[in-house]
């Protein structure tokens, strides 16, 4: 009776505990400048990507060969200069914010679903715990690159091989996370409570022990997709990724590396967008992670 009656307290008190513990991070976000920051950058990018079609004059694959290789500025209908074959940098800039983001997303997606999975499984069943993290173990022998560009050349250079091998690269750094908070979650009162009520496994996993450790696996996600993103542009820089003319940035930053000298540009502006993308997910995460965690404190 009395792990019953702690099972219902608890039950009653949980939306308002929820409720209090988001407006307390998202105060602790705003008290770190650098996470704004960084949210402010992935807005942006954010609706470059959504709103392409508005914010762009021209096609990113259209060619205009008699205005080849202009500077930035150099023109007042091409903001950004063109490349060696007349394409308007900005337009292709804004359809790689497309791309990037897209793969970013799915494969990020796709990987805390296998991370996930592994992970609750591996934490609350001792019997499967050994097996799963074994797989987990030989997973990380691999160095990441490594093992994204040997699935690649398995299936064939694509963007979706791109997203499905940096995906894969994903679940084990997922799964143990997962596992970790869920050895913590199942031993807490109202989880001993809900079993001796006659909940089933699944319910317990899904409503009661997932939702508990959702925290790091919001950190994680964030962090992860600053490095898928340096990931797909690595990987279409080496040529596995995207193909030409496709309008992404590391391959941009591949074609236009014949030019350095005489059209920096075509370089330099797809890697700045790198950088400003890598960089705003990472103190994003980090500001996540300081907020969601209660020992720590942001300094005003």
């Amino acid at each position: 009776m009395k792990m019953a009656s702690t099972s219902v307290m608890v039950q009653e008190e949980e939306p308002k505990k929820k409720e209090k513990r988001i407006i307390q991070t998202l105060r602790k976000m705003l008290k770190n400048k650098l996470a704004v920051v960084g949210l402010f950058i992935i807005i942006i990018q954010i609706a470059i990507a959504v709103f392409t079609p508005l914010i762009v004059s021209h096609g990113p694959y259209e060619q205009h060969l008699d205005q080849t290789e202009l500077g930035v500025m150099s023109s007042s209908d091409y903001l950004l200069g063109t490349d060696n074959y007349g394409r308007d940098m900005w337009s292709r800039i804004a359809h790689g914010s497309r791309i990037s983001l897209l793969v970013g997303i799915a494969s990020v997606s796709m990987g805390l679903i296998g991370g996930i999975l592994l992970g609750l499984l591996a934490g609350y069943y001792r019997k499967l715990d050994s097996i799963i993290m074994r797989f987990v173990d030989l997973l990380f022998a691999f160095p990441g690159i490594l093992l994204a560009m040997l699935i690649i050349a398995i299936l064939g250079t694509s963007l979706v091989n791109v997203a499905i091998a940096i995906s894969i690269w994903s679940i084990p750094g997922c799964a143990r996370i997962v596992r970790g908070s869920v050895l913590s979650v199942k031993r807490q009162e109202y989880i001993l409570a809900m079993k001796s009520l006659g909940a089933n496994d699944v319910r317990i996993l899904l409503k009661h022990i997932l939702p508990n450790c959702l925290a790091p696996i919001i950190v994680f996600a964030t962090m992860r997709m600053a490095t898928t993103i340096l990931s797909t542009s690595a990987l279409s820089y080496l040529g596995l990724g995207a193909q030409p003319p496709t309008p992404e940035w590391g391959a941009m930053i591949a074609e236009g590396q014949d030019f350095l000298w005489s059209s920096p540009h075509m370089s330099i502006i797809p890697g700045i967008a790198i950088m400003l993308t890598v960089f705003a997910f990472n103190v994003v995460g980090d500001g996540l992670r300081d907020a969601l965690d209660p020992n720590m404190e942001v300094e005003v």
